[in-house]
């Protein structure tokens, strides 16, 4: 009688965890990360470097940056609504002018090419025209950011804490534990009597 109970708490525990990692793992699923190592909206381009556009909509005419992190060597960007584009070793960003004939509402491919490894991501055209079309004076994006190396953050790089999943986590291990000390009081009392 009692391997029953030990063997129910158990399959109860391993189910509880199970079901959990389960969640956990299909809890980034949107897709819809843009910088860092996914910057695809849904389509699983996941890189060894990060690479993002900001914005994600631009005019005809604008300006648009174009940022590419953890590259070895220089990172050559291309699309069919700017010239092609190389941010030197050592630089995470660059900017490109946006083609004055760009069809407002169209999505362009925007590829990034370090090394032998590439990565897309998408760039709308927002209606009107930028204000800086064609100008050549000084960029109204702000100045790159300088930052040191991400090294050893691992998995934990642009997901953050899912308030809803880390509540349902604590609640399984909650609802396990209270389980388990519920059955074990329960043999206790069984045995007494």
């Amino acid at each position: 009688m009692h391997a029953i109970r030990v063997a129910s708490a158990a399959l109860l525990g391993v189910t509880a965890l199970t079901l959990s990692a389960s969640a956990a793992l299909a809890g980034n699923g949107d897709g819809n990360s843009d910088s860092g190592r996914d910057s695809g909206r849904g389509n699983n381009n996941i890189t060894s470097f990060g690479f993002n556009v900001q914005p994600q909509s631009v005019a005809a005419g604008g300006r648009l940056r174009l940022n590419a992190e953890s590259c070895d060597s220089a990172t050559r960007v291309s699309s069919g609504v700017f010239d092609t584009v190389t941010i030197p070793k050592g630089q995470s960003s660059a900017t490109a002018l946006i083609d004055g004939d760009a069809r407002a509402g169209a999505v362009y491919e925007v590829t990034f090419q370090c090394g032998n490894e590439s990565g897309h991501t998408e760039l709308t055209i927002a209606p009107g025209r930028s204000e800086t079309g064609g100008h050549t004076g000084q960029s109204q994006l702000p100045a790159p950011v300088q930052r040191g190396a991400k090294a050893g953050v691992g998995g934990s790089v642009g997901g953050g804490f899912d308030l809803k999943e880390i509540c349902l986590g604590t609640a399984l291990i909650a609802g396990c534990v209270g389980t388990a000390w519920s059955m074990s009081r329960r043999r206790a009392t069984d045995d007494e009597s």
